[in-house]
């Protein structure tokens, strides 16, 4: 009988965990979007989005663009400093928040419930957006010195330009922030003190 119990409270505890990650469409490498001259004439800062939320092949192709695996050797289309890979992508949305796992494109579920308002900090607009991407950090990995943050934050810059280029190719809306509440969000994710939220993108469709 025991043995029968622990087997079903192995098998709901897998089950569990299988439901904590999601996994995503491929990126559609085969997106009709705008030319790489022609996003960055695009390229604006937008504070108003549509409450539709991102399809889920939208949404890829987004985390893809922003700091997804590109080469068969694990690296990334954004880079960073050493090949560190010290960015840490959060999807904040109505449902909960999600972080994007790169190496199998998938997103991993971290928290239940809206903290779209945490991220918006005094700026309500961006907490209309039907999803933030917000942008982490790991400046540990560059070991105890004076340069971590900073190339933490060369880093979280190069992929918050990510999403507004492809933001503009795709014909979505979003604009690059740095207002919230770091703090509070590094406590929510259960962040240690070298894991900083940097930057922050809240993106939607457009508005028409």
């Amino acid at each position: 009988m025991k043995k029968w119990i622990l087997i079903a409270a192995m098998a709901l505890l897998a089950t569990a965990a299988s439901a904590q990650v999601t996994a995503l469409p491929k990126p559609n490498m085969k997106h009709k979007t705008l030319k790489v001259m022609q996003a960055l004439a695009e390229r604006k800062s937008i504070r108003e989005y549509s409450p539709k939320m991102l399809s889920q092949q939208d949404l890829s192709d987004l985390l893809w663009a922003a700091g997804g695996v590109s080469r068969p050797d694990g690296r990334l289309t954004a880079p960073t400093a050493q090949n560190k890979q010290e960015i840490r992508l959060f999807v904040f949305t109505a449902e909960g928040v999600s972080e994007y796992l790169p190496k199998t494109n998938q997103l991993k579920h971290c928290v239940s419930g809206d903290y779209r308002k945490m991220v918006a900090a005094n700026q309500d607009f961006a907490a209309a957006a039907p999803l933030s991407l917000v942008i982490v950090a790991d400046v540990g990995l560059f070991g105890d010195n004076a340069r971590a943050a900073m190339l933490g934050a060369f880093d979280a810059g190069i992929v918050s330009e990510n999403i507004n280029i492809y933001c503009a190719a795709a014909g979505l809306a979003t604009v690059t922030r740095a207002t919230m509440d770091a703090a509070g969000i590094q406590k929510l994710l259960g962040l240690g003190e070298a894991q900083l939220p940097l930057l922050n993108n809240p993106v939607g469709y457009l508005v028409k």
